[in-house]
C-alpha cells in the first residue's frame, strides 16, 4: 500500500540517520501503526525522540524544508480557503497559497492518497514543509480557534445547531439533557478544561453577550480570550448544561445563581473544578475554578520571601501561641501562604485543624474542615467544636465577622496558634479592621503576634527577559527614595519582550511581595490609643517594617518583575520619619511620656534608645506662626534620644514651633546645638505646667552618634 510505503520510508530515514537501531524501530513501529499512528509522531509523543533530531532526518531523507510556525504569519486569506477539517483531519497546517500552489507544514510526508484529496477538493497543488506536531497543533489552535474542528463536526453533522442562540431563554429538558450528553459536546467542555490547564489557567470564564459568547482565562491574574471560533456561540446552552451535570447543578435553574464542583483528570493530574453560574441578561455566565487536588506545596523562599523576611516569618510561625493574620485582597495568594506555614510546622507531635470555604489544598497530617452554610455549619460554630478536639494549631480560612474574630482571638489567649486571613488593603488596616468589627482594643494588642500583607505581582518570562532601557526617571527616584539609596541612575530595569511560551504577555507565573507589621510594645501602645491606620503604619516604617512597595522595588532591582506591576497592586507612600508621640503606660500623675523612634535614613531602620538621666537643655523660640523670639529657657529632661527629647516647662509652646537646643551632654565634650520642632504640648492641670516633645530637624550625624553611643552605654 502507499500508505506502507511512506511508512517504510520513513523508517529508513531514522535508520539511516542512527537514531534507533533494527531491532527497536521495528518494535516501535508495530505499536505506532496499532495504533493507528505515525511513527514519527508516536515516537516523540512517547518520549523514544526529541523532535528537532526526527524533524533533521526526514529533512534529510525527503529533502524537505524546517520552518519555525512561531515565526511565520499566515494571511487570513489562505486559512479562509482551507476548511479547519481538511487541515485538522490530515493534521497540517496551511502557510501560503500562490497561484495554485498551497505550501503547507506537515509533522510527516503525506501519502499519495492524502495529497490527490486535497488536490481535488482543495483545487490546490500541495507543498509541503516539516514543523513538529506540537507546533502544528498550537497552530491550528491560533489561527483557527480552540475546539474548531468539533465545532465544525457537530456543524456539519447537524446544521440546524446553527440556529440556537445564546439568548435563547426556554428549552425543553429532555433536548437539554440530549444536547448535554452528545459526545461531540462533552469533547468541546473538555477540550475547554484541558486547554485551560496547560496554559497555567486558574479560571474559565464564560460571558454570554447579545450576538456572540467571550470565553476567557485567567492566567498569571490576567484574563486572556481562549480564541474559540465564533460558532461557539451556538452550543452555550449545551456546554452550560454538560457543566452543571459535571457539577451537580440543577439544569432548568437560569434564575437564581448556583454553585457546585466537580473533579476531572487532566493526565496525570486531578483537578476540583469549583463552578458558579449568575443569570444575566443574555444568559447564564460561568466561572470554573480549576484547583489541583493534590500539589507540591512551596517553601517560604519559592513564595517570594526575602531572606529577612523568612526568617521573620519563621520566628513568628514557631512561637506557641498567638494569632497571625495574612491579610490582602481575593486572589492575592493568602491561603497559599497559610498552607505554606502549616507545611513547615506539620509534626505528628502536634494535633492541626483547618476550617476552610473552599478546602483548596489538601495536606497529609492536617484534619480539614469544609464549612457548608447551608445547614448553618459557619466559620464560628466550627470553631466552637474544634477545641473540643484538643487542637494545638488552628487555621481558620477567613475572619468575616466580630464572633468568629472574637473566637479566634480568645483561643489564642488560651495557648493555642492560630493562622487566619483578613480582607485589608495593608498589614497596618489588619487592626483597624479587627476594631471596626467590634473587637476590643486591649485583646488585639494581647492576642496578635503579627499582620502580614501580601500581593501577587507577575514574574517576567526568562525565556524573552530583556534590560529596559525606557523606564521614566521619575520611577528611578520613586525607587531610589523608597529604598533609601542616593540615587536611581544606576538600578537595572527587566521587562519581557512577549514570546510564545508568555502567550506575548512578557509574564510567566507570579511571585508574592510582602510587608510583616510585628506586634511589638510601640504597635501595642499604639492599638490601645486606637489611632488610624497610618499612623501604626508610620511607627511599623521607623521600627524596621518593610513595606509592600519597598519589598515590590527589591523585586524590580532582582530583576523578578517591572516596575508596573508592583505600581499596578501597590500604592505609592509618604511615610514621614518625624518621631511619633505615644502614651506610655508608665506614668506619674497626669504627665504623657513620648516615644521617639529614630528618623528615616534607608529602608533598613532602627529605634533609637533612649538616656534616661537628668541633663540640661537650653531651648529659644527662633520661629512660630505669629510669634516673636523669645528668651533662653533654661529646663531639664529625663527623656531624650537620638530622635528627640521631652522636657516640662512652664511656658506653653505651640505645636509646629522651631527651637534653637543647647544640651550640654556632660560627656566632657562640647554642648549639643540643634534645630528642633515641636511636636506635641500637653498641659498638666495639677502642676500648671506644660510636657512639650520635640524632634531634631538638622541634627549633625556626629552629634546623633554622640546620642546614640552614650544612650547605649548609660
Amino acid at each position: 500500500m502507499l500508505k506502507s510505503a511512506v511508512h517504510k520510508a520513513v523508517c529508513d530515514a531514522l535508520l539511516k540517520s542512527s537514531l534507533l537501531d533494527e531491532p527497536n524501530l521495528q518494535k516501535y513501529a508495530a505499536e505506532a501503526q496499532r495504533l493507528n499512528q505515525k511513527i514519527s509522531i508516536y515516537l516523540v509523543q512517547q518520549g523514544i525522540l526529541k523532535s528537532t533530531p526526527v524533524l533533521k532526518a526526514l529533512s534529510a531523507h525527503f529533502r524537505l524544508d524546517i520552518v519555525n510556525l512561531k515565526a511565520v504569519n499566515v494571511e487570513r486569506s489562505v486559512i479562509d480557503r482551507v476548511p479547519v477539517k481538511f487541515a485538522s483531519y490530515y493534521r497540517f497546517m496551511p502557510l501560503v497559497i500562490d497561484g495554485n500552489r498551497l505550501t503547507a507544514a506537515v509533522a510527516e510526508p503525506l501519502d499519495i492518497h492524502s495529497q490527490d484529496d486535497i488536490r481535488a477538493h482543495l483545487g490546490l497543488e500541495p507543498r509541503f514543509v516539516l514543523a513538529s506536531t506540537w507546533d502544528i497543533d498550537e497552530a491550528l489552535k491560533r489561527y483557527y480557534g480552540l475546539a474548531s474542528e468539533t465545532i465544525d463536526q457537530i456543524l456539519t453533522r447537524d446544521p440546524q445547531k446553527r440556529s440556537v442562540s445564546a439568548d435563547a431563554r426556554s428549552i425543553q429538558i429532555e433536548d437539554i439533557e440530549k444536547q448535554s450528553e452528545d459526545p461531540s459536546v462533552t469533547k468541546l467542555v473538555n477540550q475547554i478544561i484541558l486547554e485551560a490547564y496547560q496554559k497555567r489557567a486558574t479560571d474559565i470564564h464564560i460571558e454570554p453577550y447579545r450576538n456572540r459568547v467571550r470565553f476567557r482565562y485567567r492566567i498569571d491574574g490576567v484574563l486572556l480570550d481562549a480564541n474559540l471560533p465564533a460558532e461557539a456561540k451556538h452550543f452555550l446552552l449545551a456546554i452550560i448544561s454538560r457543566i452543571k451535570i459535571m457539577a451537580n447543578l440543577t439544569i432548568t435553574e437560569k434564575r437564581l445563581p448556583q454553585d457546585g464542583s466537580a473533579v476531572v483528570r487532566v493526565k496525570d493530574q486531578t483537578l476540583d473544578l469549583r463552578v458558579s453560574t449568575i443569570p444575566t441578561q443574555h444568559g447564564e455566565s460561568m466561572v470554573i475554578r480549576l484547583l489541583p487536588t493534590t500539589t507540591t506545596l512551596l517553601d517560604l523562599e519559592k513564595l517570594g520571601f526575602n531572606a529577612d523576611n523568612a526568617g521573620k516569618f519563621r520566628e513568628l510561625i514557631k512561637r506557641p501561641h498567638g494569632v497571625i493574620f495574612v491579610t490582602g485582597p481575593t486572589g492575592s495568594g493568602k491561603t497559599t501562604t497559610l498552607y505554606a506555614c502549616l507545611n513547615e510546622i506539620n509534626d505528628p507531635a502536634r494535633k492541626i485543624i483547618t476550617i476552610e470555604d473552599p478546602i483548596e489544598y489538601e495536606m497529609e497530617g492536617l484534619t480539614q474542615i469544609q464549612i457548608n452554610p447551608a445547614v448553618d455549619f459557619g466559620f464560628a460554630t466550627g470553631l466552637r467544636s474544634i477545641l473540643r478536639h484538643d487542637p494545638d494549631i488552628l487555621m481558620v480560612g477567613e475572619v468575616r465577622d466580630r464572633e468568629t474574630a472574637d473566637i479566634a482571638i480568645r483561643t489564642a489567649l488560651t495557648g493555642h496558634l492560630v493562622f487566619s486571613s483578613l480582607h485589608t488593603n495593608d498589614a497596618a488596616s489588619g487592626v483597624t479592621r479587627l476594631v471596626d468589627m467590634g473587637v476590643e482594643p486591649y485583646l488585639v494588642a494581647s492576642s496578635v503576634q503579627a499582620f502580614v500583607a501580601q500581593r501577587l505581582v507577575r514574574v517576567i518570562c526568562p525565556h524573552c527577559k530583556e534590560e529596559d532601557t525606557e523606564p521614566l526617571a521619575e520611577v528611578r527616584r520613586d525607587m531610589a527614595a523608597s529604598l533609601g539609596l542616593a540615587s536611581g541612575a544606576e538600578i537595572k530595569i527587566f521587562r519581557g519582550r512577549g514570546c510564545e511560551q508568555c502567550n506575548n504577555t512578557g509574564y510567566f507565573g507570579r511571585t508574592a511581595i510582602y510587608e510583616i507589621l510585628e506586634i511589638n510594645e510601640a504597635i501595642r501602645s499604639a492599638i490601645l490609643d486606637k489611632p488610624r491606620a497610618e499612623e501604626i503604619k508610620r511607627i511599623a516604617v521607623r521600627v524596621g517594617m518593610r513595606t509592600l512597595r519597598q519589598d515590590g522595588w527589591q523585586n524590580v532591582i532582582a530583576g523578578v518583575t517591572t516596575p508596573a506591576e508592583v505600581m499596578n497592586v501597590t500604592l505609592r507612600e509618604d511615610l514621614e520619619s518625624a518621631p511619633v508621640m505615644l502614651k506610655s503606660q508608665n506614668f506619674i500623675g497626669r504627665r504623657e511620656r513620648p516615644l521617639f523612634v529614630g528618623r528615616a535614613t534607608s529602608h533598613e531602620l532602627r529605634s533609637y534608645p533612649r538616656l534616661e538621666r537628668d541633663i540640661k537643655v537650653e531651648y529659644r523660640i527662633i520661629e512660630s506662626d505669629g510669634s516673636r523670639p523669645g528668651q533662653t529657657a533654661s529646663v531639664m529632661t529625663r527623656d531624650l534620644s537620638a530622635a528627640g527629647l521631652s522636657f516640662l516647662t512652664e511656658q506653653s509652646l505651640l505645636t509646629g514651633v522651631m527651637l534653637s537646643l543647647r544640651i550640654d551632654l556632660e560627656d566632657g565634650e562640647a554642648p549639643l546645638e540643634c534645630l528642633a520642632r515641636v511636636i506635641r504640648v500637653i498641659k498638666d492641670v495639677a502642676s500648671r505646667q506644660f510636657t512639650v516633645a520635640v524632634f531634631y530637624h538638622d541634627i549633625a550625624p556626629v552629634d546623633r552618634q554622640r546620642l546614640i553611643h552614650l544612650s547605649r552605654d548609660k
